[in-house]
């Protein structure tokens, strides 16, 4: 959100500024040849700044895309592994309440790690209540050959799950700063050509007010993909939450 407001003050302060300097250059400053080259110069910016946004849009969503998948596999390694547990026999139903304790901390520890940069920095560490599921996990003695195939699932879809979590923790996506600088320039500039060949009026002004906010709405755009778990486009946790009905059903 700040990306973007400080992206439409430079933007629409450059056609304003544009608006200015034409009243301080001379006439002659301002003429056809000058037009030409500078209606050029900018053509070129713009499309740049058009496949680069387009580009980092893509990006982002594909990014984001990545990460909802991830949640929705890890909801599904949840469901599958709770299952498995309960037609794992008598011994394996305590850690079916552990189970539940730790999707309640690992949605807790996901969406805090990426809610906070220097999480993301720390090299990943599984959480000691994982491991001591893990451990009672391969401690189960099976009593037959439905117990014993159950609970190899079981290990199986422990591992998937660690797996996946792993991955995810790995996978991030964010736009360098000075990269939405460079950005920010090239976009400043082309609204102050705009402002710099046109006649002020009202309908030019609120038109270069729109055009500056809608360049903005799309690095807003790129801001909100870049971080799917806070802002408005967040991944919601409820479905990874209640994944899991309360034993006591």
């Amino acid at each position: 959100m700040f990306v973007a407001a400080v992206a439409f003050v430079f933007m629409f302060g450059g056609a304003l500024v544009g608006i200015f300097l034409r009243k301080a250059f001379p006439e002659h400053h301002l003429n056809s040849d000058t037009r030409d080259v500078v209606r050029v110069g900018t053509g070129l910016i713009a499309t740049l700044s058009a496949l680069v946004l387009g580009l980092l849009i893509a990006s982002a969503q594909s990014a984001l895309q990545t990460q909802s998948n991830q949640i929705k596999q890890m909801t599904a390694n949840v469901i599958l592994l709770d299952n498995m547990l309960m037609l794992s026999g008598a011994d394996a139903q305590p850690l079916r309440a552990l189970l539940r304790s730790g999707v309640q901390s690992l949605v807790d520890r996901i969406w805090r790690e990426q809610d906070d940069a220097s999480a993301k920095a720390a090299p990943f560490k599984a959480t000691a209540q994982a491991d001591l599921f893990f451990d009672r996990l391969l401690q189960l003695t099976p009593h037959n050959d439905t117990e014993r195939i159950t609970q190899t699932k079981a290990i199986q879809l422990g591992i998937d799950l660690a797996q996946t979590r792993v991955l995810f923790a790995q996978s991030s996506y964010s736009i360098p700063r000075p990269f939405e600088g460079v950005l920010v320039f090239w976009l400043t500039a082309i609204f102050v050509s705009f402002g710099l060949f046109a006649r002020p009026n009202l309908i030019i002004v609120a038109t270069l007010f729109v055009c500056a906010l809608s360049a903005s709405t799309a690095i807003f755009l790129i801001a909100e993909l870049s971080h799917p778990f806070t802002g408005v486009m967040a991944i919601s946790n409820e479905p990874l939450l209640n994944a899991l009905a309360p034993l006591d059903r």
